[in-house]
């Protein structure tokens, strides 16, 4: 299944820029494939550029690279309860108000690769162990209904994007 057989109830508007930026891949390859991407994209950047901001009170790449680690958090938590029929309406969150506080810019680049790798190996491992119709439940995130194969959509082209801006407002 691609991001493009999903059901236009399976996800919102705002995260339609995320599905849209999944190239033709599955869930699994798409998850897979942006880990190596990543990597390799990061240990690339010129290490003067890590901690560069493009403008005032934008983000460093590593805000980037730490936010892209705690989005995937909690959008792989959302698709754990949705999975196993939880119908409890889960909130948003303010990506904003974390990135002040997880101190990115006083840690290596090779620790937040390290974090990336382990949170999306887990990512990888509960996406694989998931059947057909897991993929296919539906709840609440954000107070718009998302389903959970649309999560794995979203963690990818939420990367996908951010790799994006790196490449024209950093680099």
């Amino acid at each position: 299944m691609l991001a493009s057989d999903l059901l236009s109830n399976e996800y919102s508007v705002f995260n339609a820029t995320y599905i849209k930026a999944v190239e033709n891949k599955t869930v699994l390859q798409g998850l897979n494939d942006g880990l190596l991407q990543l990597i390799k994209f990061i240990k690339n950047v010129p290490s003067e550029k890590l901690e560069y901001r493009y403008t005032e009170g934008k983000w460093t790449i590593k805000d980037i690279v730490l936010h892209m680690i705690d989005t995937e958090r909690i959008f792989a938590y959302r698709a754990l309860r949705i999975s196993r029929g939880d119908k409890t309406p889960l909130p948003g969150f303010e990506e904003n108000d974390y990135v002040p506080f997880a101190f990115a810019n006083n840690r290596s680049v090779e620790s937040l690769l390290e974090e990336f790798e382990n949170v999306r190996k887990a990512t990888i491992s509960f996406f694989e162990n998931l059947n057909d119709e897991q993929l296919l439940f539906l709840g609440t995130a954000s107070n718009t209904t998302i389903s959970v194969r649309a999560i794995g959509f979203i963690i990818t082209g939420h990367q996908n994007h951010h790799l994006k801006v790196i490449e024209q407002r950093y680099l």
